[in-house]
């Protein structure tokens, strides 16, 4: 048995104290930058561990916030002889640390990172490099590590205003195509939105995740526990067997993940395996199961006493946001033994975020009615890339963001989630849009017409489906276009089910009545 020195409760930690401890306290305030970031860090950790990353072999490296620095610094140099000022740099490395480290060095050299996820097809990484302008894709650390600029001395860290565009994030178009969410140094870094959700008890323990940097919860849930001097183990790919394995193995603290990454916990085992080290279990990108983090709750404890054991059990923190906010904007905390912070709410307000609740025609509504959530805060986006008519239909004229969901006033300033105004499909933390999926559909030669949805999936939350007309004597079969589709577009993306259908179901005004095609995928 181990002591674990865990003296805090959860119930005594509010937002604005851990912001403070984790901004302030470490010399981190709000002109921090995306640019300055590892050097920062180094400065203040020096050869501290920050990261250990293991790869899907399961080779192990470490890398101290100084190293970190200095391999940033590095390729830097490179970035900086093989681009100009100012323009857009694609990362489109292997999921991994290295994309956060290429990103960082792109921010430090004065350029604009854009990570890309790992799963996109080179279709779409085609098209974000086309929609950007970028005349340098990386697509693995290795082309750094030699060439132009590979050996020249790593320029001074740019220092630009925090309210500049420090990285575009590209998420799922509702008009085809993704586009580029302009993040702000202030949204990724300076408010340190992200640092509020790790608990400063974790500092000298060990956080575990295993999620995909180029989706904006990845990217902060792994720039948080850096900021807050909490070391990270990170896998390259999600494994629940071996989730649970380094739990065990390593006596991890905590683990961020997403609820279908919950969901295959259970599945692998979880409940069967010691998970007492765990202090605090952390979700976000989807509803969590209120059941479901019970569960886990059950599983971890508050701490571990010698010749006692495990005592009580964890704590779970469920985060809020999307990429168009640069990480999270509301918090909720479900303390141990104490069966609060589950369910729809979707917490407390982060400091320096404001919310209002507004009806069709954008006026806020009364309390506890049901309306839009409006966001106001530093990580609002700037705008979409080079895309004015979707910029205006997010932002509003006084700068607050449409979320496009449904929520309704609770009590103590709290909003409950009530659905989604936008035609969306949250697969296992990724948000796909189904118009995207359907114009890409409808580019095969034999489809006329695809409709795309959501169905429940026990997994994943939602499966991403599809019913399709296909042109006259087509012999088109459904495993030749799922292929032809994950071919095309991210495996996420792509329709698990897709079922051909001589006619759709309409209203009176043609539009396509999605409701009454669920039903086609019972069996799925």
């Amino acid at each position: 048995m181990t002591w674990s020195p865990l003296r805090l409760s959860p119930l005594r930690i509010s937002p604005r104290s851990v912001l403070r401890r984790v901004g302030m306290g470490l010399g981190l305030g709000s002109e921090a930058t995306l640019a300055s970031l590892a050097d920062d860090l180094a400065a203040i950790h020096g050869d501290v561990l920050a990261i250990t990353e293991e790869d899907p072999a399961g080779e192990v490296r470490e890398l101290t916030y100084c190293e970190l620095a200095e391999t940033v610094a590095r390729y830097s140099a490179a970035i900086a002889a093989r681009s100009s000022r100012g323009e857009p740099v694609v990362v489109a490395t292997p999921n991994g640390v290295d994309q956060l480290l290429v990103s960082l060095a792109a921010a430090r050299a004065g350029r604009l990172p854009a990570p890309v996820n790992a799963q996109m097809s080179t279709a779409e990484v085609r098209h974000v490099v086309s929609d950007c302008g970028a005349s340098l894709v990386v697509r693995d650390v290795s082309e750094l590590s030699s060439g132009k600029g590979s050996r020249a001395e790593p320029p001074p860290a740019e220092r630009p205003d925090p309210a500049d565009i420090a990285a575009l994030f590209y998420t799922s178009g509702t008009t085809g195509k993704p586009k580029g969410a302009e993040l702000s140094h202030r949204g990724l870094v300076g408010n340190l939105s992200a640092g509020a959700l790790v608990p400063p008890v974790l500092r000298g323990h060990e956080i575990l995740m295993g999620l995909p940097v180029a989706h904006i919860m990845g990217f902060v849930a792994l720039l948080a526990p850096m900021i807050g001097g909490v070391p990270v183990y990170f896998l390259d790919r999600f494994s629940a067997s071996r989730v649970l394995d380094v739990i065990e193995e390593r006596h991890v603290a905590a683990f961020i993940g997403v609820p279908a990454m919950y969901r295959m916990l259970l599945e692998a085992g979880a409940e069967d395996r010691d998970l007492t080290s765990v202090r605090f279990w952390m979700s976000g990108a989807d509803v969590m199961p209120a059941d479901v983090a019970r569960r886990f709750k059950s599983f971890g404890s508050i701490a571990s006493l010698p010749l006692v054991g495990a005592l009580g059990e964890a704590a779970f923190v469920e985060g809020y946001g999307m990429v168009e906010v640069a990480g999270g904007v509301a918090a909720k905390v479900s303390p141990p033994i104490l069966p609060l912070g589950l369910g729809d709410s979707l917490g407390f307000r982060l400091p320096g975020w404001k919310f209002r609740v507004v009806d069709e025609d954008g006026e806020v509504v009364r309390a506890g009615a049901t309306g839009e959530l409006e966001v106001s805060g530093p990580g609002v986006l700037k705008g979409y890339w080079g895309d004015e008519s979707n910029s205006a239909a997010v932002l509003t004229p006084d700068g607050w963001l449409r979320t496009g969901d449904l929520v309704r006033s609770g009590p103590f300033g709290t909003v409950v989630f009530v659905g989604r105004v936008k035609n969306v499909v949250l697969t296992g933390g990724y948000t796909v849009y189904p118009v995207e999926v359907e114009s890409d559909l409808e580019e095969h030669r034999d489809v006329l017409e695809a409709v795309v949805l959501g169905v429940p999936d026990a997994r994943f939350g939602e499966s991403v489906v599809a019913a399709v007309r296909l042109r006259e004597g087509a012999q088109l079969t459904e495993d030749e276009l799922k292929s032809w589709a994950e071919s095309r577009m991210a495996r996420y993306k792509a329709p698990r089910h897709i079922v051909f259908v001589d006619e759709l179901p309409r209203t009176g005004t043609r539009k396509v009545q999605r409701a009454k095609l669920t039903g086609l995928f019972e069996h799925a």
